[in-house]
């Protein structure tokens, strides 16, 4: 297809309103991105014409809404090639289903002793999951650096792996804040010769690069609706024997076999994962999200973003005073994180507002990375499928007013 990204846009309605009398410049697709009118109907449609609550009802109207929350994890499932949808679980978000591995996973595998991986690019909710479980079981909790060019340093994993401690592998597939994009097939052929488990953080990557799990060969991925053009919602992928050897995240409906007074049996994966009344028509606009982006093709988002990203990093390295984290547009994804001068980021983000501009300024919670950079906090622009090079034109006019405002 020809990329047209006013067409896009157009399939957005909330980018159709204005912000002070200015168009809205969104740029915080990486916290979430906005929802297109399918999207928006799709989750309509199931409260107006099929909902019920799902599996258990003997009636039509439990049937259909049972049909689209299972379609949708076949889509799903087909998005980010795995073997089967059955492996596929719902949950809330990519923080949940990280808690999920390392809760329901974690608390029967890791022993004193053991050591969990992870990098010091990652987001909170691959953090402090593995540091509250390397803490109760007297684990060692790892870290691959980060270099001062903001790419992931390799170099001590292969001591990390030798002495056979590591039992944990887990890093993001691309950084919230650097835009930076591991080597994940080196690192996970590494760690799978070493006889370790792999986690990886897809809330990122899937949503703007091509993502197939058999062929990366890691064994779980957690990744959320709402930063692809979905809703609130969210999927584990799994490996079916360490899915079906992990006891429950959470007890009650759905989850439930068959229960006595004194004992009860779990349900087969992924239901065994999804206890009580589930996000139906979330799960309805999850899969309307995997098709509109199919439609467009993830190769073609990919590519698109690569030409957004280096042209933004390009205008805005010609702005004084303005330091851009991270590596290379070529290494990374369609993000930049950056500081200026003097000026705080929470101000810049201020007065972009003022301008219609919509940015991230804070820790990105990844504190720990901006520790590393000595940094307090950032200013972050993210692009997405209905961005283009008008809106960086836009962003670099914005932090023009944002110098003269606060440099008078």
């Amino acid at each position: 297809m020809v990329w047209n990204t006013e067409e896009i846009r157009e399939a957005f309605p909330i980018l159709k309103q204005t912000v002070r009398g200015k168009r809205l410049v969104f740029l915080d697709s990486t916290a979430s991105a906005q929802k297109p009118q399918v999207v928006i109907d799709a989750i309509k449609s199931v409260f107006e014409t099929a909902y019920a609550n799902v599996h258990r009802g003997i009636y039509g109207l439990a049937e259909a809404a049972t049909e689209r929350y299972e379609a949708a994890r076949v889509k799903i499932a087909g998005f980010i090639h795995a073997p089967e949808p059955a492996e596929v679980i719902y949950v809330r978000n990519a923080t949940e289903a990280l808690n999920l591995i390392a809760y329901a996973w974690g608390r029967d595998n890791i022993v004193a002793g053991d050591r969990i991986v992870i990098t010091e690019m990652e987001q909170h909710s691959n953090l402090v999951p593995w540091m509250q479980l390397a803490r109760e079981k007297g684990a060692e909790l790892a870290y691959l650096p980060v270099t001062d060019a903001g790419e992931l340093d390799l170099a001590p994993l292969p001591d990390l792996l030798k002495d056979g401690r590591t039992k944990v592998v887990a890093f993001t597939l691309m950084s919230n804040v650097l835009g930076a994009v591991p080597p994940a097939k080196e690192i996970i052929e590494q760690a799978k010769a070493a006889g370790a488990l792999v986690v990886l953080d897809g809330a990122q990557a899937v949503p703007h690069i091509p993502v197939d799990v058999q062929d990366l060969g890691a064994d779980f991925m957690a990744f959320s609706a709402h930063k692809l053009c979905g809703p609130g919602i969210g999927a584990l992928w799994g490996r079916r024997p360490l899915l079906e050897k992990m006891p429950p995240f959470l007890y009650g409906g759905d989850m439930i076999l068959s229960v006595s007074k004194h004992d009860a049996i779990w349900n087969e994966i992924p239901y065994k994962f999804e206890a009580g009344t589930p996000p139906i028509a979330e799960a309805a606009g999850f899969g309307a999200a995997i098709d509109f982006l199919s439609t467009l093709g993830m190769e073609a988002v990919h590519a698109h973003e690569q030409d957004i990203i280096a042209y933004a990093m390009e205008r805005l390295s010609e702005i004084t005073g303005l330091h851009i984290l991270g590596p290379e547009a070529s290494k990374r994804g369609g993000v930049v994180s950056f500081w200026m001068d003097g000026i705080h980021p929470h101000d810049t983000a201020s007065l972009l507002d003022e301008q219609g501009i919509a940015i991230r300024a804070g820790l990105h919670c990844a504190e720990p990375l901006h520790t590393r950079f000595g940094l307090k906090a950032s200013s972050r622009a993210s692009f997405y499928i209905y961005n283009d090079r008008d809106d960086v034109e836009a962003l670099v006019d914005g932090l023009a007013y944002v110098k003269k405002v606060l440099r008078r």
